[in-house]
């Protein structure tokens, strides 16, 4: 498991942590003084409800007098709509202001990581970015709309009631408040034991949730490998961890809740004797003795409600770093303030401003290492493509292929040097501006949750059901769609697994044609589809390329025979350059893989055929 996913946070309470989700928290700051204020009203007719029942049997129950009895009915019966009336409204109020939170924080997150640069998504789980825009999100919600609610009432109950305890009877309130200090360091000794154990607990669920989630998407591959006992033990050892754990948790409720109950019986049984030893010797009032009862019995609750808001709070800041450590991850590539001034960003685009592209690509002394790493991938690069051209790379793995089209696209920048499109260096532009003219079509393609139709519709958001369809037929995809159930309104299902790959890679093709653009990047697109496909593509990429600055990668090099330009590249360096018939001309390193891989696909349809 990542190290990003679940870490131990043993810091003490901290408000200058929780400053961090202030933003969030302000607008609802309105809605949460209201709770707050209703909170108070319950409070005080929980503090009141004692006292009136001492009333009634000091005057009513001991003289058997009926005097004011329908008068405190009605004092009853008021106090018990208020309640209720009031309890429906901060349930009310606290929900709305609890998803309206969530909502904003989620919100927030998500369109931060719109923003940020490939290299970020290249080494952060997708598991981790899940569990901060839902879990953490949700923890810290429903924390601060709820926690704070329970914490208020809680505060106000136990000081309004250990005042009226005071005002009615000094010595019994010191009775019931010595056991205040017991009950304190108890609840807290267990909460923070338990609060232990449930940061164990939830690594464990987060590694449970990965070998669910591993389990389930590999499911091909461990029937293949025939490692279903494998699996099972690995999954099964999780399980039995979280089980120890779960019984270890369960265990100290088992202690801790008859615990609290024994202080509790103490303290009733030390305000029975006390108050009993009034009442009979001394001729004290009966009705206080049950006010104190009453306190003694309602204490606890409160009490064990705010050590536990305090301790989720200390363990929920935890949440809160991870969720503002994502707000405040910088992306690798930014626009400049004058770029932003003049094209807009990513969410508030000025296209009036956006000069049309025609697709001159130049690397100027390009010199390109990862952000994470500690080798040069190119070093002094030098490319001019000019607008219009057909360009393969080609090259053994690692050799800098990908490296050089997410230069072009801007995924990464030169660490030192230029890349100049229509001969400005892309940096004075906005990242919006180029990605808008690029056509990228991946060896893997991702597809979203939805319909053929809408997926192609990606491409361009505001094209008809006719320049959709016209897009999949360029690219020969129609006919595919054509076999399937519902056609163009066919579900894609999650990620696309309801189609082939090479349906997959239709799609996409065609997603790319209905954008139009002025550059195209083709990864290894054809590499997942048959051969009689890959015909009918390779036409198809002849019209689309035709007018279109291209970047083709290619592993099989039988693909690219028409490229004008072939670059084979080796270490980041371009080691051979020219057409189809130069290369295999001068019979250099070119000749050679070309070969090699023309004899491996003889030998491989000689066996096929056999």
């Amino acid at each position: 498991m990542s190290d990003l996913e679940d870490y131990d946070y043993n810091k003490p309470m901290s408000l200058s942590i929780w400053k961090k989700m202030f933003p969030f928290i302000r607008p609802e700051k309105k809605n949460l003084i209201i709770c707050i204020i209703l909170m108070l009203v319950v409070a005080i007719v929980d503090i009141l409800f004692p006292l009136l029942l001492g009333h009634v049997i000091r005057y009513n129950i001991q003289p058997r007098s009926s005097n004011g009895v329908w008068l405190l009915v009605g004092i009853f019966t008021f106090l018990v709509i208020v309640q209720g009336v009031v309890v429906h409204l901060f349930v009310s109020i606290g929900i709305k202001s609890e998803s309206r939170m969530c909502r904003n924080i989620r919100n927030a997150v998500f369109n931060h990581l719109q923003t940020l640069s490939l290299s970020y998504y290249n080494k952060t789980p997708v598991g981790y970015l899940m569990a901060r825009t839902n879990s953490d999100t949700s923890r810290i919600g429903d924390l601060v709309a709820w926690g704070l609610i329970d914490f208020t009432w809680s505060a106000f109950y136990c000081v309004g009631a250990i005042i009226a305890m005071f005002l009615i009877h000094w010595k019994l309130a010191i009775i019931v408040c010595i056991t205040i200090p017991l009950l304190v360091l108890l609840t807290w000794f267990f909460q923070s034991r338990i609060l232990k154990v449930n940061r164990i607990m939830r690594k464990i669920n987060s590694k449970m949730t990965g070998a669910m989630n591993e389990g389930i998407t590999g499911a091909r591959t461990v029937k293949v490998l025939v490692s279903e006992d494998v699996n099972f033990a690995d999954y099964s050892a999780i399980t039995g961890e979280y089980r120890k754990y779960g019984t270890h948790m369960a265990r100290l409720h088992a202690l801790f809740i008859p615990m609290t109950l024994f202080i509790g019986s103490l303290a009733t049984a030390a305000v029975l004797s006390f108050g009993g030893y009034e009442i009979v010797v001394l001729g004290a009032d009966l009705s206080i003795l049950a006010i104190f009862l009453q306190y003694a019995g309602g204490f606890f609750y409160p009490i064990q409600n705010i050590a536990r808001i305090l301790t989720d709070f200390i363990s929920t800041q935890a949440n809160v770093e991870r969720v503002n450590g994502l707000l405040e991850q910088i992306p690798g590539i930014t626009d400049t303030p004058e770029v932003i001034e003049k094209y807009g960003d990513t969410f508030t685009p000025k296209k009036e401003n956006w000069e049309p592209i025609t697709g001159d690509v130049e690397f100027r002394d390009v010199t390109f290492r990862y952000p994470d790493g500690h080798k040069n991938i190119l070093e002094n690069f030098n490319l001019h493509v000019p607008a219009g051209t057909y360009i393969a790379i080609v090259g053994e793995t690692g050799a800098g292929k990908s490296t050089l089209v997410n230069l072009v696209c801007r995924f990464f920048e030169p660490t030192k040097g230029e890349v100049l499109i229509d001969g400005k260096d892309y940096r004075q532009r906005s990242q919006l501006w180029l990605h808008s003219s690029f056509g990228y079509v991946l060896q893997t393609p991702h597809l979203f949750s939805g319909t053929i139709r809408e997926n192609i519709r990606y491409g361009r958001l505001n094209a008809t059901d006719e320049e959709v369809e016209k897009a999949a037929v360029i690219v020969h995809a129609d006919k595919a769609i054509a076999r399937m159930e519902k056609g163009y309104d066919t579900e894609a299902g999650e990620g696309g697994d309801r189609l082939s790959t090479g349906e997959k890679q239709l799609v996409s093709f065609a997603r790319a044609v209905l954008a139009d653009p002025r550059i195209f990047i083709l990864d290894e697109a054809t590499s997942s589809v048959d051969t009689e496909m890959e015909m009918l593509l390779q036409d198809a990429i002849h019209t689309l390329l035709e007018g279109r600055t291209s970047f083709v990668i290619a592993h099989r090099l039988s693909t690219i025979r028409n490229a004008q330009v072939i670059l084979l590249v080796k270490k980041g360096k371009i080691i051979e350059r020219g057409t189809h018939k130069e290369l295999m001309k001068n019979r250099g390193a070119y000749y050679e893989l070309y070969t090699r891989q023309f004899e491996e696909e003889e030998l491989k349809g000689a066996r096929h055929q056999f």
